[in-house]
């Protein structure tokens, strides 16, 4: 007999004396085994107990097996119950799913086919949940010791993604002690990529082909289409990260055929750069002087400094020869502005090129550090991915998808950059005419000595605007921010764990890149 005990069965049939070796048996595997003989008993009992499950006969005197079904789950939704019967009639069948029976078995049953059914319930969280710690015990010194070995941003992105889906796999076990090892594996990686970003980043922005850095985004992935003939509608949902995707690739993959693939955010990983980037194909030293206005949003530190992605945009169609398309852009930026789009969307289906901006996971992640509400619904990672799932599956975004799915639109889902979980502060120095970047700043004479800044002393080295004199840039690595002195107190209670972006770590810079196809 296992000492352990596994759960708690109510076992409702009229004739359990019958039933005398399958329950035995169960004891044996380690479960208790109350037995009632009919409905109304297992109404009483089921109010008066808390069964982790039900087997439940169907043909029994007085109330059924739906009946009582019915009934017991009507004190208690949750509770599993397993449906034994002797008919095969598809109405029973249909009747037992819609009240939500966990599994439906067909008399005579033997012992072991009702063990391996109560333990497929009973067992099943836990025996997935010790199965993944020992695959994750064994992928974590995998992990470390391939990341001595990464030679390319593929093996980057590939390492990324192993860690991504383990992140997934633990947000289905709330209280796995992984969670926090998994974390600081992530953390050593980060501190392994930033300088491996350090060091090769300045050549990747002086190739001309084979890019994956911004500016190639839409030659990479839109423009072969477009010179198809195929019309395409871009998305970029502005800082969504790599687990967001993931956590909703599973509903998307219901009405698309994805081809998943990525792209790596210009630094610093924030909107005006490498959003403007996947819109001009140009890097931000390009765009400044081909778009003299574009240089004075940056030198007088303005507000909408993607204002001009539509012509952007209609720019660098252009420049590819891409002439006579209709093309619209759209941005969203409120709840309101996303209802009017979802009912115009098929006015929007007769375009060929089809811009989408949306901007709900980036004012997520800045307003949660301003709301203390948002703050408990959005504490971790974790929270985070759930919050843009429910979103995504649930918002207005959502029906637009559904129609783009059955369309004839090839549609590519990206996003400008991620973002990361800030925790350790670095002190700066600068002049009042500095930028007020949480994660990079960019002004005259800029400095800290702390190991966890990028100092950019020759910014067009990295294809960085250059606005003055002893112009410089710091950009944030792995889970830092920066604070002026004078104001340190009054900002790091604020901004300590609050998602930020503009830095150099895995989750602002790996971005993937979804390609859709509806069935």
């Amino acid at each position: 007999m296992n000492n352990q005990l596994k759960g708690h069965i109510l076992w409702v049939d009229d004739e359990i004396h019958h039933l005398k070796p399958h329950i035995l048996f169960l004891e044996t595997k380690g479960y208790k085994v109350s037995t009632v003989t009919n409905g109304n008993d297992a109404e009483v009992l089921n109010k008066e107990n808390r069964y982790d499950l039900v087997l439940l006969d169907q043909t029994m005197p007085g109330i059924d097996g739906i009946e009582t079904l019915h009934r017991i789950k009507n004190h208690r939704s949750s509770i599993p119950v397993i449906m034994i019967t002797k008919s095969e009639d598809e109405w029973l069948m249909d009747e037992a799913i819609s009240q939500q029976v966990s599994q439906f078995l067909i008399k005579p049953v033997s012992p072991n086919q009702i063990f391996i059914a109560c333990k497929q319930i009973l067992e099943k969280n836990k025996i997935i949940e010790d199965r993944e710690t020992s695959d994750y015990l064994k992928d974590f010194q995998i992990i470390n010791n391939d990341l001595e070995k990464i030679l390319s941003i593929d093996d980057w992105w590939q390492l990324y993604l192993r860690l991504v889906k383990w992140q997934l796999k633990f947000d289905e076990h709330k209280d796995s002690g992984l969670k926090n090892i998994l974390t600081e594996q992530i953390q050593t990686c980060n501190k392994t990529f930033s300088y491996f970003i350090e060091n090769n980043y300045e050549d990747w922005t002086q190739k001309n082909t084979d890019s994956l850095l911004s500016p190639s985004v839409f030659q990479n992935h839109l423009l072969p289409s477009i010179k198809n003939n195929q019309k395409v509608c871009m998305i970029i949902v502005d800082c969504m990260r790599c687990d967001q995707f993931l956590s909703v690739l599973p509903y998307l993959e219901s009405l698309f055929n994805i081809e998943l693939s990525y792209h790596i955010s210009l630094i610093p990983s924030a909107t005006p750069y490498s959003r403007n980037a996947i819109f001009s194909g140009l890097y931000p030293d390009e765009l400044i002087s081909k778009y003299p206005e574009q240089k004075k949003l940056f030198t007088n530190h303005e507000n909408g400094l993607n204002k001009y992605e539509r012509d952007f945009l209609l720019d660098q169609l252009d420049r590819h020869n891409i002439v006579n398309k209709r093309v619209h852009y759209h941005k969203i930026w409120a709840i309101e502005e996303g209802k009017k789009f979802r009912k115009k969307i098929n006015d929007y289906l007769e375009t060929d090129v089809l811009a989408l901006v949306v901007n709900f996971v980036d004012m997520l992640a800045h307003d949660s550090s301003k709301m203390n509400v948002l703050k408990e619904i959005v504490p971790d990672e974790s929270g985070y991915r759930l919050a843009v799932k429910s979103w995504i599956e649930n918002s207005w975004f959502n029906d637009v998808i559904k129609t783009l799915s059955q369309s004839n639109f090839r549609v590519v889902i990206t996003s400008d950059h991620g973002s990361i979980r800030v925790n350790k502060d670095i002190m700066v120095s600068a002049d009042r005419d500095a930028s007020s970047g949480v994660r990079y700043k960019y002004g005259r004479n800029l400095n800290t000595n702390n190991k966890n800044a990028f100092i950019i002393n020759q910014p067009e080295r990295y294809r960085l605007p250059i606005l003055g004199p002893q112009f410089n840039y710091l950009i944030a690595k792995n889970d830092a921010y920066f604070l002026y002195p004078n104001d340190a107190n009054r900002y790091k209670s604020k901004l300590r764990d609050s998602f930020q972006h503009g830095g150099i770590s895995m989750e602002e810079l790996l971005v993937p890149v979804l390609i859709m196809n509806g069935y």
